[in-house]
């Protein structure tokens, strides 16, 4: 690498990019010869995409030959360009921290679009101002982390599933945390999966197994997050396992406890249309298969204990047990919650016996269902011969969740579909919707499967629909308007509600606690959306699934691949490189004071005592150079690294020389 030297005098090659349309609207001719009218300027030139394997070939190639040992590149964000441009000039022998980039087009281009003399007007200013900052540009080291080879999952739906086997057979270990007493999320409670109809428990089954069987994995099931501290390759997590008061270890799963117990509740996994007993396991086919006792409901009868014998596997003193640990990564995958629409008044939902949510109807139709998969009403027991699915209920609506759900209109279709297939004509099916998104592969011919079971589809405005009871024969009718406003009804003996989807309700609490944006929705925020999807603000954390942003089984799988690959690539190696633009603490003049820890929102300032004296210390790996601290440091004892106050001065000295 080419060796830099403070009183080194600065030659700076700036390159400027017409990026296609920005020639048409800056004269990138004219902004060219403008740099080379710059102090330290030794050369200058455009090009069309310097981000090209061609471009950064010619810079390389011009950074040699003209000796240059800084480089500005005018061309677009640098949130997505930076790291490009750094790489490039590190290939040609320069430190890669002795590049600017100016943003011309965001701060330019699309500002001043139909004002073509403002934008090259304001081209030059930002020209000039990363000029002006690459002359105390000084070279940076990168910094070396230790990472430890181990990866927290949180959330065992099929999202945190696919990860965690992923990352379990490249040999990392894994702790999988859940909040529930079974991994499986909610595909473990569906009948079947769209376009193909597979038995969803019969495709996430067998990976529910491999999960518990594998050795590179640890299974936290009835589990919450505690706390995370730390960074990149280095987090120390603590987890809190709840009481199930049974001994996971001398439980052997073999439900005698449960044909002992007296005492029935109703079954959240069946959307409480059936019922479990108070010692009990969710479904048969739970992992880990330990059961639970829930206090709520047990009398303490002790009958359990006696069908459970020399095994002694239950405990009724058992406590919470808090797990710290180490891992290098960690990948989020909570998943999502359904919203219960009983306060829309206008569907009856909680009012009317024969109004169900989807994830009921699922439950109904199931074969391993508290029905035995008889789709019957709950007034009367008896089979309906006509039902009607509402779409879009909470959700496309600005009162209550502005986004679509996702995978309503092919849930409906589902249900639609297999309740022709299971009552043939002897059922009438209607379907009242706005929009039918049926737009993957394989979803717009079981759309027309749909249509050619005999379907009946009804293409309704989102407003103005209601249902109402007649009161002797229970029987719903449904009201809804059609788009240029005629009134459409139907009579139907069950209504099934596409109910919105809807971010799980610890959401905001986890994000404070793994120190990750979320958005207005409470759904997580990632890094950046078209090209760093599974990746979060915060360096070693990761996202996949539903918690992110709503989606379907393939997609959650997909998703969660690509988390496991991302924690992978961090894992895999024995230290983690990361950026240098870190706070830096002048011990000379720190005082102590401790405002800069109080204005840190990341913990990566703290006040330590060393050798008598309070001085603040900076946790490398937890800085994210935002400069709060050093903004706030009355002495200014805390300087930013690229950002320091000589330099942000000499941009704004350019600016103002301009206007004299």
């Amino acid at each position: 690498m080419q060796k830099e030297s403070k009183m080194e005098a600065p030659r700076i090659g700036v390159f400027v990019c017409e990026c296609g349309s920005q020639g048409s609207i800056i004269d990138v001719d004219d902004l060219t010869r403008y740099a080379t009218t710059l102090p330290n300027v030794v050369y200058a030139e455009h090009m069309n995409y310097p981000c090209s394997s061609q471009g950064q070939e010619e810079i390389i190639d011009a950074i040699k030959k003209r000796r240059l040992n800084r480089v500005v590149v005018a061309g677009c964000s640098p949130r997505l360009y930076e790291p490009v441009f750094r790489r490039c000039v590190f290939r040609a022998g320069l430190n890669p921290f002795l590049f600017e980039m100016a943003n011309i087009r965001e701060f330019s281009l699309y500002c001043h679009r139909n004002t073509p003399e403002e934008a090259a007007e304001k081209a030059k200013d930002l020209v000039k101002m990363a000029v002006a900052k690459a002359r105390l540009l000084e070279p940076l080291q990168p910094i070396e982390l230790p990472v430890t080879k181990k990866v927290m999952v949180v959330g065992g739906g099929i999202a945190g599933i696919s990860a965690a086997l992923d990352l379990a057979d490249m040999g990392f270990k894994v702790y999988l945390v859940e909040k529930t007493e079974t991994i499986g999320g909610h595909m473990a409670l569906l009948d079947k999966t769209f376009p193909t109809l597979d038995c969803s428990i019969c495709i996430e089954g067998p990976k529910m197994v491999d999960v518990g069987r594998h050795p590179n994995i640890d299974i936290m099931s009835y589990a919450d997050v505690l706390e995370v501290d730390g960074y990149v390759g280095n987090f120390e997590v603590k987890i809190r396992k709840n009481p199930r008061y049974i001994i996971a270890a001398n439980c052997t799963g073999c439900g005698e406890c449960r044909d002992a117990c007296p005492i029935e509740y109703p079954n959240p996994s069946d959307m409480k249309l059936g019922v479990r007993k108070a010692i009990s396991v969710p479904f048969d086919q739970a992992v880990p298969l330990i059961y639970t006792i829930n206090k709520d409901y047990c009398i303490e009868c002790y009958k359990c204990v006696d069908a459970c014998g020399a095994r002694q596997a239950i405990n009724f003193d058992q406590k919470p047990e808090e797990i710290e640990a180490n891992v290098g990564a960690i990948v989020v995958a909570i998943g999502y919650e359904m919203y219960n629409p009983e306060d829309m008044e206008c569907y009856g939902y909680g009012k009317y016996e024969n109004v169900f949510t989807a994830l009921e109807f699922e439950r109904l139709i199931l074969a391993a269902g508290p029905t035995g998969g008889k789709v019957i009403r709950a007034s009367d027991g008896q089979k309906p011969h006509s039902v009607a699915f509402i779409q879009c209920v909470g959700s496309r609506d600005i009162n209550r969740y502005e986004y679509c759900s996702g995978f309503c209109c092919m849930y409906t279709l589902k249900h639609a579909v297999m309740l022709k297939e299971k009552y043939k004509d002897d059922v009438e099916v209607y379907v009242f919707y706005n929009d039918m998104r049926s737009n993957f592969k394989g979803y717009e011919e079981f759309f027309n499967r749909a249509q050619k079971s005999g379907v009946n589809f009804i293409r309704v405005n989102l407003e103005n629909r209601r249902i109402t009871e007649e009161s002797e024969t229970k029987n719903l009718m449904v009201y809804a308007e059609t788009e240029d406003g005629k009134p459409v009804e139907a009579e139907a003996e069950m209504v099934v509600l596409a109910n919105a989807a809807v971010p799980v309700q610890n959401a905001t609490e986890l994000a404070k606690i793994l120190k990750i944006p979320i958005g207005a929705n409470r759904f997580f925020v990632e890094c950046q959306p078209k090209i760093r999807p599974n990746e979060t603000d915060t360096p070693g954390i990761f996202l996949a699934g539903a918690c992110q942003g709503l989606r379907d089984i393939p997609y959650c799988v997909a998703h969660g691949s690509g988390a496991a690959a991302q924690a992978a690539a961090i894992l895999g190696k024995s230290k983690w490189i990361v950026e240098p633009l870190v706070a830096r603490v002048n011990e000379d003049l720190c005082s102590g004071c401790g405002i800069c820890e109080s204005v840190c929102s990341y913990d990566a300032v703290r006040i330590e005592e060393t050798a008598g004296k309070k001085l603040a210390k900076v946790t490398e790996g937890l800085c994210r150079g935002c400069g709060i601290c050093g903004a706030a440091c009355p002495v200014g004892a805390i300087k930013m690294p690229q950002y320091t106050k000589e330099q942000v001065v000499a941009q704004v000295r350019a600016v103002l020389e301009e206007v004299r």
